[in-house]
């Protein structure tokens, strides 16, 4: 029975790897159907790799990414991907106007990474609306579950 399991968490993380690698060579997301007429300049510049500075969970103080755990997110092809630690992410998004939808369907691999209680509060304020604020080279995406801030 744990061999199953063990196959499918592989399958899993293969699959959702080849994502990941397929999202980082392209350049921009094209999702005609989910980015209406005003968001496809925020769309092309949402666009590529975006690594993660902080987070701050409502209510809460604001957390540096924990020193030598890689935290990136990446938009391309109307889908998201992300690295939180030792797991990865992915799934559709929306953009209408300013507001980003991560999800529906948003699926992470599960390992036991050393900052999973720091990676279970990033992909809960990730998941869901958000509101795109952009200026240069920061991107941050604020709820009201929080804020993440990022940078390039």
């Amino acid at each position: 029975m744990n061999n199953s399991r063990s196959l499918f968490a592989l399958v899993v993380l293969a699959s959702l790897a080849s994502l990941v690698v397929g999202c980082a060579e392209s350049t921009a997301p094209t999702s005609p159907s989910s980015v209406s007429s005003g968001s496809n300049t925020l769309t092309t510049d949402l666009a590529g790799t975006w690594t993660l500075v902080a987070i701050q969970s409502a209510g809460q103080s604001e957390q540096a990414v924990p020193q030598g755990a890689p935290y990136v997110l990446t938009f391309a092809n109307g889908r998201l991907s992300t690295r939180a630690d030792c797991n990865i992410c992915g799934g559709a998004f929306t953009l209408s106007g300013e507001t980003l939808t991560a999800g529906p369907a948003f699926a992470c691999t599960r390992a036991a990474c050393p900052t999973m209680a720091f990676e279970s509060t990033y992909t809960a304020l990730l998941s869901g609306e958000s509101t795109v604020t952009m200026s240069g080279n920061s991107l941050v995406l604020s709820s009201a579950r929080g804020v993440l801030r990022f940078a390039r």
